[in-house]
């Protein structure tokens, strides 16, 4: 029986590697090995630091709440991670072919048996470099459905593409991350009139800048800045809209500052800590602000039809062919052997090690070749 070495995080701080058997790939079903498996650098160390919402509370899906009682995850915590590129080296559908390269969401794990029925897959195409298919499956289709969101929020159900929210019109994106320099990317296709990211670290800003958007630093009051610069009409200053990619509330309130009356911040953060510092009888209060979380469990309203996941996907393979080599070479920052994981992980959550985005190669499958 095939084995397959999986990411385990065991408690707070205790990464490891574990063996896990792997069923016989049944009728209908295929075999991935993993390729490339991309880290989230923000939800999967939230697990490794013992803060995601999930290991404290029970989440009631139906209500939409987290409620006391047994928490939902416990450890040991496997599986997370949601950036996988497979090559399939055995497969009983139609659905794949032998030898494809596909992008998936099954964690950090070595090999995984699929069934096409319950697992989404999208087969990448031959002209893009295999790791930029990390970002296909699932953080791609994130960014591009904050995209949608702006989109929605202009026209509603009438929006027809991601440019719709952010043609011609001036953009912050807040925090320059893999989400925020993914958002970036798509709202400079999507045509923007001035995409500026900010951002608290200058090497994250030097590789907005590479990647095409104007920078500004955030502790340079970057709101001042802009509002002088950015002119809408009398009293009417700052971005049309802000997407707001850093899960730290003091990056939403700066958030809410840079935008012009009536202007709308869509969230594609994540705080785990709650939002305390956010001060709502301010900006928001006064100069009649909207916050949108763009969670991607769901698109805008009234665009489910049209906009599923796939098409998401699609946008992102688009994305990636115009702007692959910009990311190739700027955002992807580390790419280390599968078996260093666990220090990797560990090193990341402690601050001991930065990373942009850190990719994992399956060197153990090739030792085992």
């Amino acid at each position: 029986m095939m084995t397959s070495n999986v990411l385990s995080i065991d408690e707070p701080g205790e990464v490891c590697l574990a063996e896990e058997k792997l069923p016989d790939v049944p009728e209908g079903g295929f075999l991935v090995e993993t390729v490339y498996s991309g880290v989230s650098a923000g939800t999967e160390l939230t697990f490794v630091k013992g803060t995601n919402p999930y290991l404290s509370a029970t989440w009631d899906p139906a209500l939409g709440l987290f409620m006391e009682g047994a928490p939902s995850v416990s450890y040991p915590v496997r599986g997370i991670g949601y950036m996988q590129v497979g090559r399939v080296v055995e497969t009983r559908t139609r659905a794949v072919r032998e030898g494809a390269l596909v992008a998936m969401c099954y964690g950090h794990r070595t090999a995984y048996v699929a069934d096409p029925m319950t697992d989404r897959f999208v087969e990448l195409p031959p002209d893009l470099d295999p790791i930029l298919g990390i970002y296909v499956a699932h953080m791609g289709p994130i960014c591009a459905n904050g995209l949608l969101h702006a989109a929605h929020d202009l026209h509603g159900p009438a929006a027809r593409d991601l440019g719709d929210g952010v043609r011609g019109r001036r953009i912050v994106v807040v925090g320059a991350g893999v989400v925020g320099l993914l958002t970036a990317l798509f709202a400079i296709s999507g045509g923007a009139a001035e995409v500026v990211v900010v951002d608290e670290t200058p090497a994250r800003l030097e590789i907005a800048a590479a990647l095409g958007a104007n920078v500004l630093a955030a502790d340079d009051d970057p709101a001042v800045t802009l509002k002088r610069r950015w002119r809408h009409g009398q009293n009417d200053r700052g971005a049309d809209a802000v997407f707001q990619c850093r899960g730290r509330p003091r990056a939403l309130a700066l958030g809410l500052r840079l935008l012009r009356p009536q202007g709308t911040l869509v969230d594609l953060a994540f705080y785990t800590d709650g939002a305390d510092e956010v001060r709502l009888g301010e900006e928001f209060h006064h100069n009649g602000l909207s916050l949108r979380c763009a969670q991607i469990g769901r698109v805008p309203r009234g665009l489910a039809h049209a906009w599923d996941r796939e098409r998401l996907s699609a946008e992102t393979i688009a994305l990636l062919r115009q702007h692959g080599g910009a990311l190739r070479e700027h955002v992807i920052t580390d790419v280390v052997g599968f078996s260093d994981a666990p220090r990797f992980l560990t090193g990341l959550a402690t601050r001991r090690l930065q990373t942009v985005q850190g990719v994992l190669r399956d060197d153990v499958q090739d030792e085992r070749r």
